[in-house]
């Protein structure tokens, strides 16, 4: 992200048992740790707490794991702006770029997808994508409870309780070999539906 001219970036290491913190530390990040693993939506609730107490007017949200692409940050704040938006929610399906697998794309993703918009109110074309880019008012609205991967759901909830005004940004999502498994997408689905019928 530095290499792209992006300044003020904030790492949330949740208690990570790798060397993540240090090597973000050597990069000129800022980095926030967790003493123990507490999940996804801990995480990106810490990071939009710390970049508030800061004065930030604008959060974006970018997983770390390289699949983003940082040239979709400018277009994606450009976009918030340019509709006067609360928050800009990223979608692998508003363009070609993201050579989604096969099973994913045509199972995992449409099933997750009607479900996630069922809970929530709210009709996104990708329900499980990590780039979003927030307001400041966003950001006070949107006080993240679920740890792990229910913020997703919860995300898109509070946008509607709130009534803020939300769009739908395209970004490119890279796939590689490791982390594609099927198991994982069928994890997602049972995740979904559990939190719907537990309610």
């Amino acid at each position: 992200l530095f290499e792209h001219g992006y300044e003020n970036i904030v790492v949330v290491d949740d208690g990570s048992q790798d060397d993540t913190a240090v090597v973000a530390n050597k990069t000129g990040a800022i980095v926030l740790s967790h003493a123990v693993n507490r999940g996804q939506g801990a995480a990106l609730q810490t990071g939009n707490e710390f970049a508030l107490k800061k004065g930030a007017e604008i959060i974006v949200h970018f997983d770390s794991d390289d699949q983003f692409n940082p040239a979709d940050i400018n277009s994606g704040i450009d976009f918030l702006r340019q509709k006067e938006l609360d928050i800009v929610f990223g979608s692998r399906f508003l363009d070609n770029r993201s050579q989604i697998p096969f099973f994913k794309k045509y199972f995992i993703l449409p099933i997750s997808r009607f479900i996630n918009n069922s809970i929530t109110g709210l009709k996104l074309t990708d329900v499980h994508n990590g780039f979003r880019v927030l307001t400041k008012k966003a950001a006070e609205k949107i006080i993240i409870t679920q740890d792990a991967m229910a913020h997703n759901s919860q995300i898109p909830q509070l946008v509607k309780k709130f009534n803020l005004k939300y769009g739908e940004h395209p970004v490119e999502v890279r796939y590689f070999e490791s982390g594609q498994g099927i198991a994982g997408g069928f994890k997602i689905i049972f995740d979904l539906i559990f939190e719907k019928f537990s309610k």
